[in-house]
């Protein structure tokens, strides 16, 4: 595993050219939640382990992740979740290339939050779709925390759900991003 998220961090890296610009992590919170109305407990994770690359001046941005390292309250729910729905064997990694659509609006040399939008192609279970979403940028003290939300068809991945826990999935999860980047030396 660490293998791969080695090999994660220099792809993402092998395009950087301008540091000065780029800002990075390899500790970004992600959080996923497929908890049904019906479902007697929470469908839920959390990794903490995602890379994200920012580029200011472009706006282009970047995550990567290991299915394997969401995390679950119990272990028989990451257990299905990794084996029958995502199969993280077979399609290791979720990856997002898009762009801040509206990078101007951000002026990284002042402290403040901006509002953002972002698009782009989410990667996950083989699939890839467009995605669009609204978030912020916060910009303190040289560090840029970056948060969006937005929701996924698990149908639209071809991620099936089998029919005996249907009612206890959610057909939409949602997806929170919570990155703290600092500037890549």
């Amino acid at each position: 595993m660490k293998t791969i998220l080695i090999v994660i961090c220099a792809t993402l890296l092998a395009t950087i050219t301008n540091a000065q610009d780029k800002y990075f992590t390899k500790s970004g919170k992600i959080y996923f939640d497929a908890t049904s109305p019906k479902s007697p407990e929470n469908v839920n994770a959390i990794t903490k382990t995602a890379v994200c690359v920012l580029d200011t001046k472009t706006g282009n941005l970047q995550f990567s992740l290991l299915m394997k390292s969401f995390e679950f309250e119990r272990a028989l729910m990451q257990e299905h979740f990794n084996e029958n729905y995502v199969e993280s064997n077979k399609f290791p990694k979720a990856e997002f290339k898009g762009t801040i659509t509206n990078n101007s609006n951000v002026n990284y040399a002042k402290d403040g939050v901006y509002n953002v939008k972002v698009s782009g192609n989410l990667t996950m279970h083989g699939e890839t779709k467009t995605v669009e979403t609204s978030g912020t940028v916060t910009v303190k003290n040289g560090k840029l925390i970056a948060v969006a939300e937005f929701a996924v068809t698990l149908a639209d991945y071809k991620i099936t759900v089998p029919q005996l826990v249907a009612d206890k999935v959610a057909k939409t999860a949602t997806i929170k991003v919570d990155c703290t980047l600092d500037v890549l030396k």
